[in-house]
């Protein structure tokens, strides 16, 4: 195999890594909020909100130390790592305790900083600037099948039941553990790409490098190892208040505000709406499944099928702005505006017109289509404008949109929707506009170089 072939093949496998365990997370936390509500316990007090708030808040604050562990361990024993943090706070759900619950939420907002920057450095590596378009295409499309396949189970599990037993939860989760375990070990089957003639930065040829022929490692390595930590940590700030990444800033930031709506509040509205009937419990499986839907439709035609560079990014971001307005209409008009807070038992009131399951369903799916367009744009700037420091550039990123998903995760549990819409479309239109800013200025300084985008 070449090594085009082979740095292709490991984008294939990441994704189906991050398939397998966000099959498992994803599904997780769009379903928590409805399952504590009914876990039978008075020993119990956490509320699913609030876990989320702490994982995203952790999250954040790791992300700019999270390049300098990538750095000392190697990307692949950090994803692995973090999975098996990931599994355990899924695992944690077959019997849950407060104190368990908000412990995994802590461990998980360190094990996604590193996740996630170690796939960030895995993508760029993996790829070339006429290449990082189509392979941020084909990771977010593996990654948003998650959606699908996890909610479908969802659905097919807890179709016309009214109350969640705990021997329903059980089963749930039992199984959301073992398909996490299956994305840990994927990781594994990554290679280390072919070397290219080109250079690359110390910090992030460092990420992939192997130990020395002889398998050991003197002890006069690891001076330089920390230099490297450092170096990643300090690469890591000085890209926070670069010009791009500030305009960046604000994009990144309403990604993760509509990243807590769509997966975790939305769902819990569906679920709370009594007017849909009985199956208003396993509606939230089809609502993920549609998310899913548009996540992998967006991903798969621009990242697969656009690769006429001529007009840019900025379509594609506009598109995904519009996308994001006319769902939030739609949910405006559909839902009621205390679905987000209702009891275990749900809400009776409904908004502007009479509750329409398409209605939900098909705004479930232009929320997945609007994130995707947002995302992969973003995955394709980023590696292009920061390649040569990929790993404290997607640290930066993660730490923007965690720290804006643990604010929207807190206010979720107290603001009606109507609130929470009007932040999303205020948010959004700021963030286009920024990204449009950003992609300028990649354009003006990269006028010269091989500029693609997805």
């Amino acid at each position: 195999m070449g090594p085009d072939g082979k740095k292709l093949l490991n984008i294939i496998i990441l994704g189906f890594g991050f398939m397998f365990m966000f099959t498992a997370f994803q599904t997780c936390g769009n379903i928590e909020q409805t399952v504590i509500k009914s876990f039978n316990s008075t020993e119990f007090h956490g509320s699913g909100y609030t876990s989320m708030a702490i994982i995203y808040g952790v999250f954040s604050a790791s992300n700019l130390m999270a390049p300098s562990v990538v750095t000392v361990v190697g990307p692949q024993v950090s994803m692995f790592l973090s999975g098996i943090l990931y599994s355990g706070y899924i695992a944690m759900f077959i019997h849950p305790f407060t104190w368990s619950f908000y412990t995994a939420s802590v461990l998980v907002g360190v094990a996604a900083a590193v996740l996630w920057t170690a796939q960030g450095n895995v993508l760029a590596i993996n790829s070339t600037d006429a290449t990082i378009g189509r392979n941020s295409g084909i990771f977010w499309s593996l990654l948003q099948f998650s959606l699908f396949f996890g909610n479908l189970y969802i659905y097919c599990a807890w179709h016309g039941h009214v109350h969640i037993t705990d021997k329903d939860r059980r089963t749930v989760f039992i199984s959301l553990t073992v398909i996490s375990l299956v994305g840990c070990f994927l990781f594994f089957l990554i290679r280390k790409p072919d070397p290219e003639s080109s250079s690359r930065s110390e910090v992030t040829e460092s990420l992939l490098q192997t130990e020395s022929a002889d398998g050991s490692a003197d002890s006069s390595s690891q001076p330089g190892l920390c230099s490297q930590a450092l170096d990643a940590f300090v690469q890591a700030c000085r890209i926070s208040v670069t010009k791009e990444m500030l305009l960046l800033s604000v994009s990144i930031g309403y990604t993760g505000l509509e990243l807590t709506f769509y997966s975790g509040v939305y769902g819990t509205c569906i679920g709370a709406m009594t007017r849909f009937g009985s199956d208003a419990k396993s509606l939230i499986g089809i609502s993920g499944i549609c998310i899913g839907l548009g996540e992998i439709i967006g991903g798969g035609v621009f990242g697969l099928l656009n690769k006429n560079n001529r007009f840019g990014r900025n379509p594609v971001v506009l598109l995904g702005l519009v996308t994001h307005f006319v769902a939030f209409f739609l949910i405006f008009l559909n839902i009621a505006s205390d679905a987000p807070l209702a009891p275990e038992g749900g809400t009776d009131l409904k908004a502007f017109i009479t509750p329409s399951v398409a209605v939900a369903m098909l705004c479930s799916f232009l929320l997945g289509l609007g994130d995707s367009c947002f995302n992969t744009q973003l995955l394709s700037i980023i590696g292009f404008t920061f390649r040569d420091n990929s790993a404290p550039a997607f640290a930066v990123f993660k730490f923007i949109q965690s720290i804006m998903a643990a604010v929207a995760f807190f206010y979720s549990n107290y603001l009606l929707l109507h609130w929470q819409l009007l932040i999303l479309v205020v948010s959004g239109f700021l963030g286009s506009v920024s990204f449009f800013a950003a992609e300028w200025v990649a354009q003006s300084r990269k006028r010269d170089s091989d500029y693609d985008s997805i």
